[in-house]
């Protein structure tokens, strides 16, 4: 092996989108000859390990998550349990600290990248191993609200308005989106809130690192190595483009054949986000509305044992043979890039938002979480390729509301689509033009050398 190769040991969240960006990193740095280990739970490896491309360099280390009061019994991964219960989860993986202690004492590797585990730098820095807290949310989600301008306490008020020093007017969160926000004040751990734990495990390591661009993000990157004072390194988007090692399943390829070209309007949420029963059916009703044939792939609403239970009264009658809501797992990087899908409706979670960038596909947003409100106020206020669908005051959508949002990109006619399409078609060319990724990927392990030394 190159000697001037590293060997990496990877603790990510434990939750889905931020353990799978973490393995793209990983195909990545393997391809150009470093060695990798992910130190993730077992349940989290199964689902992974297809996503391995380089099985001589990337190496998955099962972590034993202990119980937690609180969780069920044989939780490992965010996706198991609600939101409200991720602080219980993140209790529980700081217990595994000692395994993460006993690894890094072992095999010493020349690096870990974290990014909620705060602890992992004391260790480290005893070790002589560096950190990079690899941070796989857009940079605004931290420049806006997990920086140390944000004076405690932090009260609703405060989250009205950006930090001192913040260079966004447009990506930026007003009212009850803002309000949204004062989960960070929250425990997120045991005796720790959710900002605490972000900001020490930004301040702690020895360089920060964003899956992000800096045509999209320049200025709040900048903003974030000002806050810190130390180096933030940029992978760009990182989206394991060809980590695929399948082809779409024969169901979904046979029923999304059946439609026109760019005809189909396909929707899913993430792997952690469950509707209520009552927004689940004004959302399906919604996509009715459309008369648009449509997949949408979304969890069983809260207090259902199924999407089928859930559905309103006539309504699979009503759309049988142009329209399925399905319950399960599908393979959305096939189905993105087949050729009847015309629209993407998503949350905007940072993942859904790249797949959306370098599509074809017209793009609709209905974020949830504060994260996701900020991604959708980027691509719909500052790079003006989506639109978002209207909401209450509440923040309850209705099935006109989605129903306009997704005709009016998808009618021809439209001058909303045709402006959206025009920009995004830009934005699609830039991102996919030759060397683009691999260059951003090339310079972030040109930095790695240098923080190494």
């Amino acid at each position: 092996m190159d000697p001037s190769s590293f060997h990496i040991a990877m603790f990510p969240w434990f939750a889905m989108g931020h353990m799978t960006p973490y393995v793209h990193l990983a195909n990545e740095l393997a391809s150009r000859g470093h060695r990798i280990t992910i130190l993730v739970p077992k349940k989290a490896r199964d689902q992974l390990e297809h996503l391995n491309l380089h099985t001589n360099l990337i190496i998955f280390c099962p972590v034993l998550v202990p119980h937690f009061e609180g969780l069920p019994e044989g939780t490992e991964t965010a996706s198991e349990i609600p939101l409200s219960a991720n602080g219980l989860l993140a209790a529980a993986v700081d217990k595994t600290r000692k395994q993460l202690e006993e690894y890094l004492e072992a095999h010493k590797p020349d690096m870990v990248f974290y990014d909620t585990a705060y602890w992992i730098p004391e260790i480290a820095r005893k070790l002589g191993i560096k950190t990079v807290c690899y941070n796989v949310v857009c940079a605004a989600a931290l420049a806006l609200t997990l920086v140390p301008a944000r004076k405690l306490p932090i009260t609703p008020e405060d989250l009205e308005n950006p930090p001192a020093g913040y260079p966004s007017k447009t990506v930026v969160l007003r009212g009850a989106e803002a309000r949204s926000l004062m989960f960070i004040t929250m425990p997120f751990g045991d005796g720790i809130t959710f900002y605490d734990r972000t900001v020490r495990a930004l301040r702690e390591c020895d360089a920060i690192s964003i899956r992000t661009c800096r045509e999209l993000e320049g200025d709040l990157c900048d903003y974030m190595e000002a806050q810190f004072n130390k180096t933030v390194l940029l992978t760009g988007p990182v989206l394991g483009l060809g980590d695929e090692k399948d082809k779409l399943e024969e169901k979904w390829a046979k029923w999304l054949g059946g439609f026109e070209p760019r005809s189909v309007v396909y929707c899913a949420f993430g792997s952690q986000y469950i509707l209520e029963k009552d927004q689940f059916q004004e959302l399906v009703l919604g996509f009715e509305l459309t008369g648009l044939p449509f997949l949408i792939v979304l969890k069983p609403p809260m207090g259902c044992d199924s999407v089928e239970k859930a559905l309103p009264q006539g309504f699979e009658e009503r759309v049988r043979g142009r329209g399925v809501v399905f319950g399960g797992w599908v393979q959305q990087p096939f189905i993105l890039r087949h050729a009847s899908v015309g629209c993407f409706v998503n949350h905007c979670g940072f993942g859904s938002m790249w797949e959306s960038l370098l599509t074809n596909n017209q793009i609709v947003l209905v974020p949830h979480l504060g994260d996701q409100m900020l991604n959708t106020k980027l691509l719909v206020n500052e790079l003006k390729v989506a639109v978002e669908v209207e909401r209450e005051a509440n923040r309850w959508f209705s099935k006109e509301s989605l129903s306009k949002a997704i005709r009016s990109v998808m009618d021809a006619e439209s001058e909303v689509g045709v402006m959206v399409k025009k920009n995004h078609a830009k934005w699609t060319r830039t991102l996919s033009s030759p060397g683009y990724m691999s260059g951003y990927v090339d310079r972030f392990v040109q930095s790695l050398e240098d923080i190494s030394k």
